[in-house]
């Protein structure tokens, strides 16, 4: 059996909650790229849905992660909704911000690849460990429309795809897949609007 065909198999075989969880994360990814607060309602079911699916698959720092979004979710609805218009604006890092965090970051994940390795049966604990760091510190630059989380969820999305394979999660693989593409298309429709806000 081919890869595309095996894949194509798992997309059909795919639970409907882990549909509902796809298309509200995609739709979440789409209106976040356009700054419509409304992404924040599919950041939350999406999330909420991922919870459940991460922990059945064993992917137990995943589900935290993914209970993280869900509060995030409200934090960002409420952190857009409230910004008065000078806090509207996409803001830029200094790159030191950058090196603390994916310093921080390495080091957590690395920590916490180890706890789970060792003492619990969780699948691919040093990936998971590194998406979910990572993804901590990428969400909370959406939330403060930090343009550079973008190119953090580049990186995320593609070792995501990976991780969600490993488990036979094939149609969330794919939905990785997209998202590296959407995280493409956000950094670069938000780099215009950053090059407007500076003009």
């Amino acid at each position: 059996m081919s890869f595309i065909t095996g894949v194509w198999e798992g997309i059909m075989a795919t639970s409907l909650i882990e549909w509902l969880a796809v298309v509200s994360s995609i739709t979440y990814v789409i209106l976040a790229a356009k700054r419509l607060i409304v992404c924040w309602l599919f950041a939350f079911i999406g999330s909420a849905l991922f919870v459940y699916l991460c922990y059945i698959g064993e992917l137990y720092i995943e589900s935290f992660l993914q209970l993280f979004y869900v509060a995030m979710a409200v934090l960002g609805w409420f952190s857009w909704k409230n910004s008065k218009s000078d806090n509207l604006n996409i803001k830029v890092w200094k790159m030191n911000y950058h090196l603390i965090n994916i310093l921080v970051s390495g080091v957590v994940a690395v920590i916490l690849g180890y706890i789970f390795d060792t003492y619990t049966n969780q699948a691919n604990p040093y990936v998971d460990a590194f998406t979910t760091c990572y993804s901590l510190s990428a969400t909370f630059m959406v939330t403060r429309k930090i343009l550079g989380n973008w190119i953090y969820w580049i990186v995320i999305d593609l070792v995501s795809i990976y991780l969600y394979a490993q488990r036979d999660y094939n149609l969330t693989a794919v939905q990785y897949g997209l998202f590296t593409i959407l995280a493409v298309f956000g950094f670069m429709a938000w780099r215009k609007e950053y090059k407007i806000q500076m003009a």
